[in-house]
C-alpha cells in the first residue's frame, strides 16, 4: 500500500491505522488491556506484515466501551459479552427499523394513529 492509498483511507473507521502502543495510548489503557479484549474475541486487530497488530477507529470505539465497563468493576469477560450484546442489539434494531420503513411507505395511514 502506497502512502497515497493510506491518505485516502483516512476516513474509513475500518482501515487499521493504529499500532498496539498507539491504540493503548489512545484509550489511556494497557497493551495487555487490548491483548485481553482480543483474547475474550471481542475485537480482532488485523496484523501487519511483520505481524503486529494493528487497530481501526471501530475497533477502538469498542475497546474504549469495554474499557469503560472494567473502569466501574465489571469482570473483563463480561464487559466483553456486554459489548458483543449491544453490537447486535443494535444491529437488530437497525435491520428491524430498515424493514419497517418499506411497509410505512407502502401504508402511510399504518404509522398514524
Amino acid at each position: 500500500m502506497t502512502a497515497d492509498d493510506s491518505y485516502g483511507r483516512i476516513d474509513d473507521d475500518d482501515y487499521p491505522a493504529y499500532t498496539m502502543g498507539r491504540a493503548a495510548e489512545m484509550l489511556g489503557t494497557t497493551q495487555g488491556f487490548l491483548r485481553a479484549i482480543g483474547e475474550a474475541r471481542l475485537i480482532t486487530p488485523l496484523r501487519s506484515a511483520g505481524g503486529h497488530r494493528r487497530y481501526s477507529r471501530y475497533q477502538l470505539r469498542i475497546a474504549a466501551r469495554a474499557r469503560e465497563l472494567v473502569d466501574h468493576g465489571t469482570p473483563i469477560e463480561a464487559a466483553c459479552r456486554i459489548v458483543i450484546l449491544e453490537d447486535q442489539l443494535e444491529e437488530a434494531q437497525r435491520i428491524n427499523a430498515e424493514h419497517h420503513r418499506p411497509a410505512e411507505s407502502e401504508n402511510p395511514t399504518a404509522s398514524e394513529g
